[in-house]
């Protein structure tokens, strides 16, 4: 039976995040829950979706408008100030297009929680997702890039996307009570991230907010840190991954549908190829 609390730790990664939208399409499928979520950029859009038990959703809202430039384009990037339009996803699309389950989501088990960047501090915070009418805001502003997104103005404070401080945050699901976690990865095992290429820019852009810059610049080593606290917790049993085995090759910003089937398709893949292992690592 079990006897601890047990997370679902969800990374980002623009597009490459339709690998989260299969695995989580194929814990559906098998009606898997956990006690809490985190959610990090693109992550945290895939755990909406998960969280209100809309099989396939995740993934519709991700290629079904491609071709509209108010969902993602240069357009709306010179338009809005968003290259992924804000009114088109968190209005237009959960509200008219592709209705989001809102009393579905309020029957959830466990806790929901988006991660953020502050850009005046350059710290993540965890804000707690409790009324997705309400909260979105905090949906958006962990999934708005650098340079190309709006700063998200929340109670007097700007934010920027999750990943710039906590990329992978198993240590703040166990700060939260999940002694045990499920991740999902958006890149294969071998990966390492790199410094930043485009930190000139990133220093010109946001030269108002010095630790803003300063968590920029050391991302990749808190981000291959988490990597190696990853693994020394997955050989203590605390912790199961389920990543891409191959390099992924496209990026934040794919708009090919053929490759973004093709990724989904291996998440959901991986996760059905888990399920036998997941329900053991939750009843332990």
């Amino acid at each position: 039976m079990k006897t601890e609390k047990i997370g679902l730790v969800l990374e980002g990664g623009g597009m490459r995040g339709v690998y989260t939208a299969g695995v989580l399409d194929a814990f559906l499928e098998a009606g898997l829950d956990f006690d809490g979520c985190l959610g990090v950029s693109a992550g945290s859009c895939h755990a909406a979706s998960f969280l209100s038990r809309q099989k396939g959703r995740a993934f519709r809202v991700n290629v079904n408008y491609l071709q509209d430039w108010r969902y993602c384009s240069v357009r709306s990037w010179l338009k809005t100030g968003d290259f992924f339009g804000a009114e088109m996803l968190y209005d237009i699309i959960p509200n008219q297009l592709d209705p989001y389950d809102h009393a579905a989501f309020a029957q959830r088990k466990g806790w929901f929680r988006a991660v953020v960047t502050n850009v005046q501090t350059g710290q993540a915070e965890y804000p707690l997702i409790e009324q997705m009418q309400q909260d979105t805001i905090w949906l958006r502003a962990s999934s708005s890039l650098p340079l190309l997104s709006r700063i998200v103005e929340i109670n007097g404070q700007g934010y920027l996307d999750g990943g710039i401080s906590d990329s992978i945050p198993i240590e703040a699901a166990i700060r939260f009570g999940c002694l045990r976690n499920v991740v999902v990865l958006t890149q294969c095992p071998s990966y390492q991230k790199k410094p930043n290429a485009l930190l000139p820019l990133l220093r010109l852009r946001y030269h108002r907010y010095p630790q803003l810059i300063d968590a920029l610049k050391t991302r990749h080593l808190r981000y291959n840190a988490a990597l190696k606290t990853l693994r020394s917790l997955q050989k203590e049993g605390r912790v199961l991954i389920i990543q891409p085995q191959e390099p992924v090759t496209i990026g934040r910003l794919e708009k090919d549908r053929d490759q973004l089937n093709a990724l989904y398709q291996t998440g959901k893949a991986d996760g059905l190829a888990q399920l036998e292992a997941l329900k053991a690592f939750l009843q332990q």
